[in-house]
């Protein structure tokens, strides 16, 4: 039988490092944020399954947190699979990262795994390419931001920074806040090793800080609002809300609140999904990114705008892809041989 006319195969099994993804990652923040770009169009169109997250949480550990995002994703990526990221903010004091993942790429035709791949970079990465993403899409029609503040700055917010470095945005000020003195100092060393320009600024207060900034990023651990104080915003800055459970529901209903996905952003009491529990409607939304994009949604610039992530499994698989065909192409993937084994239905 000729190559062309066989039926579908079991694809090699491959397992690709951190190391591996980095690699294949490092300055392509360009090219990453437009296969962000196109993941939203594809999923606003419906070329998608994204179904719920799901929580595993445990009673004797209530700070932490395992959740599985399955997902499918069409248009020229055509790729299934898991990720699987936990979360347990108590590892942070023991010097090691919050956060943990992996990602499982099944093959579009027979449903085999044949990759899986390290994955708190990949998530890290298509977070700040969203919210970068975001900000050139929301900022326009209105005054691009010049100043930009950083609430929490964890790996994160470093990522968020590179991507929007990386995708052309220079400000006059940074600025810094954190509960933790230690991780502002520490970011603050990163802000001036990557040489960035203009002032850097630490704050003492969250006021302070969202009072400096035309743009401010959240990317903290919060687990309920803290920021209820709507004057904070009066000069209409443009808002990250990337760890989405920072703000109450008086500041988004004083705001143009922007979604990546409707439905997966109000559940799990975010801030977002408190509000509808308040008002019983979802008429605080002026839509998704998605829309924006699409100019069905006009951005006002006379109030605060709020983005709110919730954070889509399909992009990590998009961004997952990138990274496996990109390691493929170099042939350094480290295929594990006989990986499926009983592949004869009769041995």
């Amino acid at each position: 039988m000729n190559a062309d006319t066989r039926g579908p195969v079991v694809p090699p099994f491959s397992v690709i490092s951190g190391a591996q993804v980095q690699r294949a990652l490092q300055g392509q923040e360009k090219q990453i944020t437009e296969l962000v770009e196109a993941t939203y169009r594809w999923h606003g169109a419906g070329d998608s399954v994204n179904p719920p997250s799901y929580f595993l949480r445990f009673p004797d550990r209530p700070s932490s947190r395992i959740i599985a995002l399955p997902a499918s994703i069409g248009g020229q990526v055509r790729v299934d699979g898991l990720k699987w990221i936990s979360s347990f903010p108590e590892n942070v004091a023991a010097g090691i990262p919050r956060a943990s993942a992996v990602l499982i790429l099944n093959d579009h035709e027979t449903g085999y795994p044949f990759a899986v791949l390290e994955s708190s970079i990949i998530s890290a990465t298509r977070t700040a390419a969203s919210a970068a993403l975001a900000a050139d899409r929301l900022s326009q029609g209105r005054s691009r931001p010049t100043r930009v503040g950083f609430f929490g700055v964890g790996l994160i917010a470093r990522y968020i920074h590179t991507f929007l470095t990386g995708t052309g945005w220079t400000f006059d000020e940074t600025h810094v806040f954190d509960l933790s003195a230690d991780s502002a100092a520490g970011f603050r060393g990163y802000l001036e090793q990557s040489g960035t320009p203009g002032r850097v600024t630490v704050h003492d207060s969250a006021e302070a800080l969202i009072r400096s900034s035309d743009l401010v990023v959240f990317a903290t651990i919060a687990g309920e609002p803290h920021v209820h104080d709507v004057s904070w915003f009066d000069h209409n800055p443009l808002v990250l809300h990337v760890s989405l459970r920072d703000l109450a529901p008086e500041v988004l209903l004083a705001s143009t609140n922007v979604v990546d996905d409707v439905e997966h952003c109000l559940k799990a009491n975010t801030s977002p999904h408190l509000v509808e529990q308040r008002t019983g409607n979802r008429d605080f939304l002026a839509g998704t990114l998605d829309d924006v994009m699409a100019g069905r949604v006009t951005v006002p610039a006379d109030r605060p705008v709020v983005f709110s992530p919730f954070g889509l499994g399909v992009l990590d698989l998009a961004v997952g892809k990138y990274v496996y065909d990109e390691i493929a192409r170099l042939g350094e993937l480290n295929v594990i041989e006989d990986f499926f084994h009983e592949l004869k239905r009769y041995g």
